[in-house]
């Protein structure tokens, strides 16, 4: 490999201070120099601070290996199979900590590692290869170590691969990302088709940093994500759940929507989903998505978390409701016919992203919810008060009306029938919502005592 010279930029010539960094963070990288070394900060928290953003975590990348950091720190986990990983543990912070890796091709060679109880030489077993590939050329382990250099060179995006160094606070830049970081572009480093078929979950980066840092998407690198986006179902489907969930609770899922719709990623990982929103009904496009996924951003804007079954049920809710009807007219129950759709639809899914069965069963709770909120009050209210997911349905019910302008006065009586019955138990009474009466605890007869002899 060609060596590169790295442009430098001194501290003198960018934002970053250390004052700006995680303490935390900065223990791990003193601790490291200390025992002699390299230790950088890497990745997405030196991209958000050159941006004047604040990061969400800060990364670590050094020349020890997993087992040395484990060595150098008590508090230390190592984590990982496709990548080995150190993860530091403080009161209130996780530092991950990676080895440099060099961008590997090919499968290494095994290393033999002796059978538990021989000595080396008799008995070795092959250890698991380093660096792995599939048929399809998606890396399944890579464990190669490597120097600063080939580190930054197998990073996905060249805005991701500046570094930051303790030894002198400069900025270390390999890819030229300092230079896209300005222009705002998000560019991978390399041939973009080739680093996607490695790893397919990097074309749901390319549109997540595009959105989130408002960037546009180098052409190369867009036509890459154009040609490979049905190779978007070879990474796992509990993977994709998880950058489903990074993508649309960024606080841009809106803007994310619309790039995963013109790339077509999209409709790779929700088929009959995005069939259905290609679909008019009564002559109207199915625009509530978008508009729900707006009402998400405005809500993470404003610090207002958004749970995942809150997310899912705002996303496919009109979707299911609609297929819930059309159970329901074929004879099945309105309760039964929400459960039924819902386990259609997460059923379909779960070949290509699979929802866990705890969050399923959320969302098909408070999309059920809804046939009974509409009947106010109804029997027990109270009872649905006491219902888990009363407040996410709830703020379900919130979004729909201020969409469809349709369920405000069934909001407005919820809404305050709940600031109503919030009151304390009334000794002696017997209505709904009063507290049980106490049972009179019986006394125990003492027996008699036995005569003296």
């Amino acid at each position: 490999m060609n060596r590169r010279t790295p442009l430098i930029i001194p501290r003198a010539d960018h934002p970053i201070s250390r004052s700006l960094v995680s303490p935390n963070a900065l223990r791990v990288l003193y601790r490291l120099k200390e025992n002699g070394h390299l230790a950088f900060l890497v990745g997405g928290c030196v991209r958000d601070l050159l941006l004047g953003r604040e990061p969400k975590d800060f990364d670590v990348a050094t020349d020890a290996t997993p087992n040395q950091v484990k060595r150098i720190f008590r508090n230390c986990r190592l984590v990982g199979r496709r990548f080995r990983l150190a993860h530091i543990h403080f009161q209130d912070e996780i530092i991950e900590v990676a080895t440099f890796r060099a961008l590997a091709t090919g499968e290494e060679e095994p290393e033999p590692e002796p059978a538990a109880g021989g000595e080396p030489g008799e008995g070795e077993r092959p250890r698991p290869p380093r660096h792995l590939v599939s048929e399809e050329g998606v890396v399944l382990r890579d464990n190669v170590f490597g120097t600063p250099e080939e580190d930054a060179l197998r990073r996905d995006f060249t805005v991701n691969a500046l570094s930051y160094t303790v030894a002198d606070f400069s900025i270390i830049d390999y890819v030229g990302g300092m230079e896209d970081l300005r222009r705002g572009v998000i560019r991978t480093i390399g041939d973009p088709l080739v680093r996607f078929t490695e790893d397919p979950v990097r074309m749901l980066r390319a549109v997540r940093f595009a959105a989130l840092l408002g960037f546009a998407v180098e052409d190369e690198t867009w036509h890459a994500v154009l040609e490979l986006a049905p190779a978007i179902t070879r990474a796992t489907a509990p993977r994709l759940y998880e950058e489903v969930l990074k993508l649309f609770l960024s606080g841009e899922g809106e803007r994310v929507y619309q790039l995963m719709r013109q790339t077509g990623l999209f409709g790779h990982l929700f088929p009959r989903f995005s069939a259905w929103l290609d679909r008019e009904s009564d002559g109207f496009p199915h625009a509530q998505l978008g508009k729900a996924l707006e009402w998400v951003d405005s809500q993470m804007g404003s610090g207002e978390p958004v749970s995942p079954p809150l997310l899912l049920a705002l996303m496919f809710g009109e979707f299911l409701e609609e297929r819930a009807d059309e159970l329901a007219a074929s004879g099945v129950p309105p309760q039964e016919s929400m459960s039924a759709a819902v386990a259609e639809f997460l059923g379909e899914q779960a070949p290509l992203v699979t929802v866990p069965h705890r969050i399923g069963l959320a969302v098909r709770e408070m999309l059920a919810l809804q046939y009974r909120l509409r009947k106010i009050p109804g029997k027990r209210p109270q009872a649905v008060l006491a219902r888990n997911c009363f407040a996410e349905a709830i703020a379900y019910l919130r979004c729909r009306s201020l969409l469809t302008g349709e369920g405000t006065k069934v909001l407005d009586w919820w809404e305050r029938y709940a600031r109503e019955s919030v009151m304390p138990p009334v000794e002696g009474g017997s209505g709904e919502g009063d507290s049980a009466p106490r049972r009179k605890r019986r006394r125990r007869r003492r027996g008699k005592k036995p005569p003296a002899s």
